[in-house]
């Protein structure tokens, strides 16, 4: 442990460190002024003018300041006033020094940010009993800062798995789509998926979990493992959403306080018949960008996935006509938008059908912009596809 005297006065620097070295704190370092003090922690500091470090200054070398309260040039309380302005220097514990005994005073030093007081002359037991608690808060909240930047590390590697079972774009000549994704958080709720089903055939699902964060993420990732797998075997929506809901329901979440399930809708569009088969489960209704204008929402609904033990779900088809797009959404991109469910939808229809391909420029300043999501907590997913007709 390292600590740092502040003071003026020599005699008081040569009792305190005298009274420290005798319980084994030999880490000492002194320093006349507050300026000094500033020098140690590593801050140039002068009247007015102080050059704040960035957020990833180096830590000091310093466990604890015993800073008095009575200084030429400035006093106690500003010096503690200024440290308190660095970030990296805020969490280091002061102990102010003093003699005055104006509550008033006492009272604005702890304000500014000492965590405690002595007051001269020093009484050796109340020094080092203030001196062991305030390190031992000290140790405490070290700990804390580091299994949080480990979570925040684990978080941002699990951020990047994640993102990693995304699909990549895929352009065929007939078929093109491609999706615009914010998360709300360094972990997230939805997923997309897409699979080449061969013969011109492409599956499509979009789903949304309930809920935010590690949980819901973690579910995410189980219904990813075994995603592909089911729709290249069983390919028809009604069979794949069934056996989604089955092997959702495999985890065994009874005792659970919270119900998880999931929205999604499963598309399998065949670009030679022109034809789409979908089943919608409890999310919002894809829609149909036709090439004569006109839009058809796919809002045949069942229940959410993982809801009950068993799923009726039944395949829907629409056909298209012409070149076509398809946008796909979770309700974040809704909820991005001001107004009650129709106005929302009503929004996305006109801001949806300008063109057939994707202008990732217009919708990220549309739906994904900072000012427009910033009061909004969940994810935000939009999928683009494009079709070709004869």
């Amino acid at each position: 442990m390292r600590i740092l005297i502040v003071d003026d006065n020599p005699t008081n620097v040569i009792i305190i460190r005298e009274i420290l070295k005798k319980e084994n704190y030999k880490n000492i370092v002194t320093a006349k002024s507050a300026f000094e003090m500033f020098d140690v922690l590593g801050v140039q500091v002068r009247g007015e003018n102080k050059d704040l470090p960035s957020d990833a200054a180096e830590e000091p070398n310093v466990d604890l300041i015993l800073l008095d309260m009575m200084m030429p040039e400035m006093d106690g309380i500003e010096a503690c006033r200024i440290v308190q302005t660095y970030p990296h220097l805020k969490d280091i514990p002061i102990i102010m020094v003093t003699a005055v005994g104006d509550s008033k005073k006492l009272a604005e030093a702890l304000d500014v940010g000492a965590v405690d007081y002595v007051t001269k002359p020093i009484n050796k037991v109340e020094l080092m009993a203030r001196i062991r608690l305030a390190l031992r808060l000290k140790q405490e909240k070290d700990w804390r800062k580091e299994r949080d930047q480990r979570i925040q590390d684990e978080l941002k590697l699990a951020s990047l798995v994640q993102n990693a079972v995304l699909s990549p774009a895929i352009e065929d000549p007939k078929f093109t789509v491609n999706a615009l994704y914010q998360p709300s958080a360094e972990l997230a709720g939805d997923l997309y998926a897409w699979y080449p089903l061969g013969k011109g055939r492409y599956g499509v699902i979009l789903l949304d979990m309930m809920g935010h964060g590690i949980s819901s993420s973690l579910f995410c990732m189980f219904i990813a493992s075994v995603l592909k797998d089911t729709v290249t075997t069983y390919i028809e929506p009604d069979r794949v959403m069934k056996k989604l809901n089955r092997r959702f329901n495999q985890l065994y979440l009874d005792d659970q306080l919270v119900m998880y399930y999931f929205t999604a809708i499963y598309l399998v569009i065949d670009t030679n018949e022109m034809r789409i088969d979908y089943v919608n489960a409890g999310h919002p209704p894809a829609l149909l960008f036709e090439g004569n204008g006109e839009v058809i929402s796919l809002d045949r609904v069942t229940h959410p996935v993982g809801l009950f033990d068993t799923m009726e779900a039944e395949t829907h088809t629409v056909y298209y006509t012409g070149d076509s797009h398809i946008a796909m959404y979770t309700d974040g991109l809704l909820e991005a938008v001001d107004g009650e469910t129709e106005e929302q939808l009503a929004f996305l229809k006109e801001r949806l059908s300008k063109d057939h391909n994707l202008d990732e420029q217009e919708m990220r300043q549309t739906f994904f912009d900072e000012e427009v999501t910033k009061e909004h907590e969940d994810d935000i997913c939009l999928v683009w596809i494009s079709l070709k007709g004869e």
